[in-house]
């Protein structure tokens, strides 16, 4: 997965985002693959879509719902990633990249949603 700027966390999703949907390319065509690629396609692309909500957000507060709701959405993928593991469905090498990134954009939104809370507070 190449990651055109490390800073620029809209782009980092996008590019998570085409990972994972590359990803479900390679999966297996029975139904439990199918049901997986379904699942971790919306929960991977969302986040994207989320952060550029919350960019548009109209209050402080509706920043941090959006973001929380990506967050959940990473966390769901982290999960649907673990299972396709265990299935062996993708090699470990190319899952633990996607991963790797999964969890670094989880800090980031985490983070994220820790300082705005705390600015809200002090508002």
């Amino acid at each position: 997965m190449k990651t055109t700027n490390k800073f620029n966390l809209e782009d980092r999703l996008v590019e998570f985002a085409v990972a994972v949907i590359k990803l479900t390319e390679k999966l297996p065509g029975n139904y439990a693959a199918i049901h997986l690629s379904k699942q971790i396609s919306r929960s991977a692309t969302a986040p994207a879509l989320l952060y550029g909500e919350a960019q548009a957000a109209e209050s402080r507060a509706d920043f941090i719902h959006k973001m929380k709701v990506a967050l959940k959405e990473l966390r769901e993928t982290f999960v649907c990633l673990k299972i396709i593991s265990k299935l062996n469905y993708i090699s470990e090498e190319k899952i633990v990249v996607i991963n790797k990134e999964n969890n670094e954009l989880i800090s980031i939104f985490v983070k994220s949603i820790s300082t705005a809370k705390s600015r809200m507070n002090k508002s």
